[in-house]
């Protein structure tokens, strides 16, 4: 089944299924979205924070919770909703970031050395900030019957 522009409310498509073991997903993620979208004539530029929100989805469900795990497209009333599915029942958080600057100084912390400052400059954790800044803090969580969760 494949999603068109006349496709009737509360149709679902799965884009991708994979497991824990499935390489590149997050790259199959983004070229399946991107394709069904493109073809749904989408904006270039919702195009693209689409699969940049997915791709953040996909890969923070990968890592963190249990599979296995699909991409779905569904259609709604108002809207596409881009749903990642897997079946942990633990609801997905945002970090929480100090609120200083990184680089400003704290006597507390001085001496902590590279590590310290690796720690400062990781990329980890930023998913789910990246996820909401992208959808403006529309994007949610439900649980599924058996127990998952989509997002």
């Amino acid at each position: 089944m494949t999603l068109t522009p006349g496709a009737p409310v509360g149709t679902t498509v799965v884009l991708l299924r994979w497991t824990a073991c499935t390489p590149e997903a997050v790259s199959r993620a983004r070229t399946a979205l991107r394709h069904v979208l493109a073809q749904l004539g989408c904006d270039g530029d919702a195009i693209s924070d689409a699969v940049l929100a997915a791709s953040e989805l996909v890969a923070n469900a990968t890592e963190h919770a249990v599979g296995p795990y699909e991409l779905r497209l569904r259609r709604t009333a108002a809207e596409l909703l881009c749903e990642v599915q897997d079946a942990d029942p633990r609801i997905p958080e945002i970090a929480a970031f100090p609120a200083v600057a990184p680089f400003e100084p704290d006597p507390a912390a001085r001496g902590g050395g590279l590590d310290a400052l690796l720690e400062v400059l990781t990329e980890r954790g930023r998913g789910m900030r990246i996820v909401d800044e992208l959808t403006c803090g529309a994007w949610g969580f439900r649980r599924d019957c058996d127990g998952g969760g989509a997002g």
